[in-house]
């Protein structure tokens, strides 16, 4: 009889998941599961919503990603109402923008994923947590985090109205242009960022970089998948978070495809499995195969790994350094999962010099800030990278104006595949015989923390059918029965 082992809850990242381990007799994985049970149903109830509400409503989606939501729902609504934002309204965006990714990859750095690498992957759990990190870094290192942090989201609440739930995006530009004053003081935060972007690098190459042990585990087999690769880039095929193309390359690191935002229904699929509320997006050029890495399987990876595989070149010079460092390092593609952290630290000095640009750019000081829209609303499309990689929103609206339906695909839905792969690859690879403890459970959830998942964010619904379980339990807490509904409707007991 198979002997299972459940990591209930899994900890360190945005929503709730769980992952339960099936044992063969002899102690060896037989089949490992990463599931999703919670659902959020943010793509039903929008509809009959007035456009314009968009970005409000979906920035609520997620309490640590809710400028990425705010952000592509504003140019969803921009494509909505086919209206061209003035420049200015579009630098004063992705000034915004670029501070919120380098506060958000500097809370998973520190808080999130930083711990398993600063701390120890196998370290007490009661001290792999920020509190941990700051005991190794010292004291000053957790002050100039958390200082930095404050600096970046004060920034964000007085050119966006709010640190958290933005308000300033609007279809056309943004409510109002940054004062001399409020651009002052983003010119003086962005470069303390570009300083604490380049501290932060440091601190990665020499508690990570410097151990052997982990950059064995980082080019491990157990956490390397070779599959296709998604992001984000401008017309010199570098890194851009606010606006560009998207490109796919190949695992063996050709394009594979290039296509603009309005096009990504050609290219992406949509699927559902009856054991997570998370949809599955894979490539449609190759299709599904299932749970299989290569080139003749769908799966692809986004997020700062991907993009950084997707990527030529970064458009700032000392993320184009490390960028340079990085590659002569792992090669290219990299496929090692657990680069994700080292890809991470990365786009937060590119972020950090992208806002120093920005911020001393005399346009974006400019009033000109909104082209008011004046067609009828159809259909857009908004597609930004956010910390965790591409995020799309696609709406439609009816003859009343009002939102019909609504698509969202989030990063951890495009990652959702690779993720369960490279849940499953980890715990093959690192239980055998039988042998679980609580370390070695902490690095199977590695496998999933180097994406920054958002479980909140990718639980929405397909038309049709969503899977659900019921467990019937009798008062002493025996389970009677199971009665499961698959995606397609179909109604199971047992």
């Amino acid at each position: 009889m198979n002997t299972k082992v459940s990591i209930e809850p899994i900890t360190r990242l945005e929503g709730h998941g769980k992952i339960e381990i099936y044992l063969d007799d002899k102690g060896n994985v037989d089949r490992a599961w990463f599931q999703v049970p919670e659902l959020r149903g943010f793509e039903k109830f929008v509809q009959g919503r007035l456009p314009e509400d968009m970005p409000q409503i979906t920035s609520r989606i997620c309490g640590v990603c809710p400028t990425a939501h705010h952000m592509a729902s504003t140019k969803a609504l921009d494509d909505l109402y086919k209206v061209t934002p003035p420049a200015a309204a579009k630098k004063v965006r992705e000034l915004v923008y670029s501070t919120f990714m380098a506060e958000d990859h500097t809370l998973h750095f520190y808080f999130l994923g930083g711990p398993d690498f600063v701390v120890g992957p196998t370290a007490p759990k009661a001290e792999r947590n920020v509190l941990g990190v700051i005991a190794k870094v010292g004291i000053e290192t957790g002050q100039k985090v958390i200082a930095m942090r404050r600096k970046l989201r004060e920034l964000t609440a007085l050119a966006a109205g709010k640190p958290i739930h933005p308000v300033f995006g609007l279809p056309g530009g943004v409510a109002k242009p940054l004062s001399a004053d409020i651009l002052a003081q983003f010119k003086t935060v962005a470069a303390e960022a570009v300083d604490f972007a380049l501290f932060t690098l440091d601190v990665f190459d020499k508690i990570v970089l410097k151990n052997s042990g982990y950059v064995d585990l980082i080019v491990s087999d157990g956490f390397t998948h070779k599959t296709y690769y998604m992001g984000m880039v401008d017309e010199k095929n570098r890194l851009n978070f606010y606006d560009g193309t998207m490109r796919v390359v190949a695992p063996e690191g050709n394009e594979s495809a290039r296509f603009a935002s309005r096009d990504y229904a050609q290219y992406i699929a949509e699927r559902t499995e009856p054991w997570s509320y998370m949809k599955f997006t894979y490539l449609k050029a190759p299709g599904w195969t299932g749970f299989n890495e290569g080139s003749s399987s769908g799966i692809y990876c986004v997020a700062p790994l991907a993009r950084l595989n997707v990527t030529d070149a970064l458009a700032t010079p000392h993320a184009q350094a490390a960028y340079e460092q990085y590659i002569k390092t792992l090669g290219k593609p990299v496929h090692h999962t657990l680069a994700n952290h080292w890809a991470r630290v990365i786009e937060l000095l590119y972020a950090a010099e992208r806002m120093q640009e920005l911020a001393n750019d005399p346009e974006t000081g400019d009033s000109n800030v909104r082209t008011l829209p004046t067609e009828q609303p159809r259909e857009g499309i908004g597609i930004v990278e956010a910390p965790r990689g591409t995020l799309i929103h696609h709406y439609k609206a009816g003859e009343d104006g009002r939102i019909s339906n609504a698509n969202l695909i989030v990063a951890t839905q495009n990652n959702a595949a690779r993720i369960a792969l490279g849940v499953d690859k980890a715990a093959r690879t690192l239980i055998t015989g039988g042998k679980v403890d609580d370390g070695i459970l902490n690095m199977v959830e590695m496998a999933f923390r180097a994406y920054d998942p958002c479980l909140g964010c990718a639980t929405h619904s397909l038309p049709g059918s969503m899977p659900l379980r019921v467990n019937v339990h009798n008062p002493q807490g025996d389970m009677l029965t199971t009665v499961r509904r698959d995606s397609d409707g179909s109604i199971h007991r047992t």
